[in-house]
Order: C-alpha cells, then structure tokens, then sequence
C-alpha cells in the first residue's frame, strides 16, 4: 500500500487507461477521485475498484466545462480538508471523431473536430491543472501528469491531434517551470500502443480496419493493457528523485524499465525506443530488426523516421 494515505484525482476514468490508472492507484492504497460523464460507466469503475478493496469516488464531471471542474476540485478541498496528492489530466471526447474521419486530410473535415478533439483533452487538462496546482503549492508537494502520446513528436491520426498532443507536452514542460521551486512535479506521460475497449473494437476485431496500416495493427495486437500506465504512475510517485523528472515527457517503456516493470499481465512492456522496434517501422530496413540486439536504443527524435497515415 505504497500509497496509502494519497488523495488522487484520475479525470475520464470510465473506461480505457484512465480506468487502469484508477484501479492501480486504489491498489496502491490512494483514495481516488474518478471522473465522467456517464454515471453508469463511472458506477462500474467504482465497483470494480471497490472489489479489489480500493476506495473510490466517482463524480460526474464535463471536462470541458469550467464549472464543472470548479465544482470538482471545490468538493476534494472541502472533502480531504485541501488536500491532493496527484491530478491524471486523462479525459479525452475525440476517439470516435479521430476513427470517423480517417484518411481524411483536415481541409476535408469539418473544422469544429479541433473543438471536439482538444476542448476536453487540452484546454480541460489547462483548467484542471490550475485548480489542482492551488491545491498542491498551498501544500507544498503534489505530482500532476498529462496523459499524452507519440503524436506530439510524429503525425498520427490528423492534425488536430498531433498539435494538441504536442501542447500537452508542452503545458507539463512549462507548468513544471514554475511549479518546481513549490515542490510540485509536473510530467507528461506516452503510453505505448493500449489495447483500449474502443480500439479492440475499432481496431483488433476488424480484418481490414479503415484507415488503418496493417502494421499499426500489429502494434496494437502486442500493446500494453490499460492498467500498464498506472502501474507505472504508482511506482513515479513512489521516486525518491521525481523532482528530477519534472517537466520532461516520459513513455510507459522508459518508466517499465526503470522500475523494473511488467505489464500486469506477465508480459514484458514493448520498448518503442529500442533500434530493434524502429527498425521494424521502416520498411527498407525492417530485415535488419532480426539480427539486431533489444538492448541498443535510439534518440527520441528517430521514432520520426516510423511517421505515416494511421
């Protein structure tokens, strides 16, 4: 119960990886906060928390709008006397649009997809890191983190997504700047390839999925569980040297190996910066991954070289 005592708050954690994040975080001993939009889904969250003897409380909560948040973040301070551990900018609405326009360029869409991509995933993420950080400065400690992915460094899915994935990375980058003399961290988290229920859905269970490489699919097909990230959430808060993390992005496969980490599972964590797995991305040198050694790894701005239409 390495966390026990934590007061955490997981945004959009009906389902997918906010939900893993939130079961392993109760494993771990915290009092978790979970948000959604749907009551029925956030029920089952909370049950399935409850089961493995966590403690959790679900709250209805838009992430794209402030006065939802404000209620939120007003309702953990009078409920844990002030107090938050942990903030997981995790709330998401552009799933579905992201699958329904692929192959689209973004001439081709309807420009109000940036609304539905980035008003939840990165302005929301904005507004709940303000609340939290008054929390946590007036503390004195706190760890917030941004749930982000590959697509602020290379071109996946479209447009709107890479620039607001991109923005994540940075809103961590530069709230660390002037979170860190507060004792705060601030860090923004890739999570590998995550076989979601939207993208078993989408994804793994379609022959020929629209859109999609056949080699993407692959990846998914070996990807992390949902509860991966948090597993490795736990074990970040638990750092001794966390403040020396701030402000940097860090992938599930960096923190895998860190801290000695398997997926939940038993499988080993895929690796996206080894030259093995980059070389399996680009098509000319795909043959050289069999004879190449898993240990050897390569600079973040390679995993560029693998950009495509997915």
């Amino acid at each position: 119960m390495a966390l026990s005592g934590w007061i955490c708050l997981v945004t959009g954690a009906s389902r997918g990886i906010g939900r893993g994040i939130a079961l392993q975080l109760s494993e771990a001993g915290a009092t978790v906060y979970i948000t959604g939009r749907q009551e029925n889904t956030l029920k089952h969250t909370a049950a399935e928390v409850k089961e493995r003897g966590g403690n959790c409380i679900p709250v209805i909560c838009d992430s794209s709008k402030e006065g939802d948040i404000e209620a939120l973040f007003e309702r953990i301070k009078e409920e844990q006397n002030g107090r938050l551990d942990m903030l997981v900018n995790n709330a998401y609405a552009g799933v579905q649009v992201i699958f329904d326009n692929m192959g689209k360029k973004f001439w081709e869409t309807d420009p109000s997809m940036w609304d539905t991509i980035n008003n939840t995933g990165l302005r929301g993420h904005y507004f709940c890191s303000v609340y939290a950080a008054r929390l946590m400065v007036a503390q004195g400690k706190g760890l917030i983190i941004m749930i982000s992915s590959m697509g602020g460094l290379r071109y996946l899915f479209n447009v709107p997504y890479g620039v607001g994935k991109a923005a994540c990375d940075r809103l961590a980058a530069d709230t660390a700047v002037e979170l860190k003399s507060r004792g705060v961290a601030s860090v923004s988290l890739w999570p590998g390839a995550v076989q979601t229920e939207m993208i078993s859905k989408m994804v793994l269970e379609k022959d020929q999925p629209l859109g999609v490489d056949p080699k993407f699919k692959d990846v998914f097909e070996n990807g992390e569980t949902t509860e991966l990230s948090g597993r490795c959430i736990v074990e970040l808060a638990k750092d001794q040297n966390l403040m020396s993390l701030t402000g940097k992005v860090l992938m599930t496969c960096d923190l895998a190996r860190r801290y000695n980490l398997k997926d939940v599972d038993g499988r080993n964590v895929l690796d996206y910066t080894s030259l093995k797995f980059a070389l399996t991305q680009v098509p000319y040198l795909s043959w050289l991954s069999s004879i190449t050694p898993s240990f050897l790894r390569v600079p973040r701005f390679i995993l560029t070289l693998a950009s495509g239409r997915f």
